[in-house]
């Protein structure tokens, strides 16, 4: 897999070529990935544990608390998926009522457990269906590789944060070196896709994961990710890394 090549200081429009093993034009991704994940979310928490790395729900508490979570915010958390990220958000918040979830997959949000009080919303990162100027706080949990624009989805973000909004975005990346990069995709393109095989119920679940990888290895440079942030109007723009592997790109709405 290559990376999207793109000038210095450019935007990043999608966040990684066509990944032309599992569909055959950008404008056939939405619709793959789409299917993929409604297929196979009932699978999702379960293959998501083995993936971790041990990272997991107290991981996940620490960043948001990192970004500046706390105590009455309302937070939108973005690509929700099964609810991992707005589960730890309704923790450090102190009440679910606070916490709205947008996901564009059906089947990811039938089979989130989510806190009683949580609001769920189907929609899409690029066109987000709820009001500006809403949110103080958002956050997306290792989703920014599906959407289709990071341009789009980073313009929607700063039109629904209230002035003063924070964004807490976590992903995964290659870490630096080609032997960390190796080990890491025979972990995630092979062991884990293998692992899935023996304990999904679906046979689609294996693909997705070994698709996960492709995804990681494929996106924009982190760099590239802080700098389309800045030209959607975010300030105070930085990447917190963990583990060599584990981005959390934190960016702030001007007052």
């Amino acid at each position: 897999m290559t990376r999207a090549k793109e000038s210095p200081g450019s935007i990043v429009h999608a966040p990684h070529p066509p990944l032309t093993e599992y569909y055959d034009r950008e404008e056939d991704r939405r619709t793959w990935v789409g299917e993929q994940f409604d297929r196979t979310a009932s699978d999702y928490d379960r293959i998501e544990s083995i993936l971790g790395l041990g990272t997991g729900s107290s991981y996940r508490r620490k960043m948001l608390g990192l970004a500046g979570l706390g105590s009455g915010m309302c937070v939108l958390d973005v690509g929700m998926g099964t609810g991992l990220v707005a589960k730890q958000a309704a923790q450090l918040v102190g009440d679910p009522s606070l916490i709205t979830g947008v996901d564009p997959s059906p089947g990811m949000i039938r089979n989130a457990r989510l806190p009683r009080g949580v609001t769920v919303v189907e929609g899409r990162a690029e066109q987000i269906p709820l009001s500006d100027m809403a949110y103080d706080f958002l956050s997306m949990g290792y989703a920014l590789r599906h959407v289709s624009d990071m341009s789009v989805a980073f313009a929607e973000f700063h039109r629904v944060l209230k002035p003063g909004g924070k964004v807490c975005i976590l992903e995964i990346t290659p870490p630096k070196g080609k032997v960390g990069t190796a080990l890491l995709r025979i972990y995630c393109r092979y062991i884990v896709p293998a692992l899935a095989r023996l304990v999904a119920r679906d046979r689609n679940t294996s693909q997705l994961w070994r698709y996960y990888w492709d995804t990681i290895e494929a996106c924009a440079a982190p760099e590239k990710v802080l700098g389309t942030l800045r030209n959607a109007g975010f300030v105070n723009v930085r990447r917190n890394i963990d583990l060599g592997i584990f981005s959390t790109y934190l960016a702030d709405k001007p007052l």
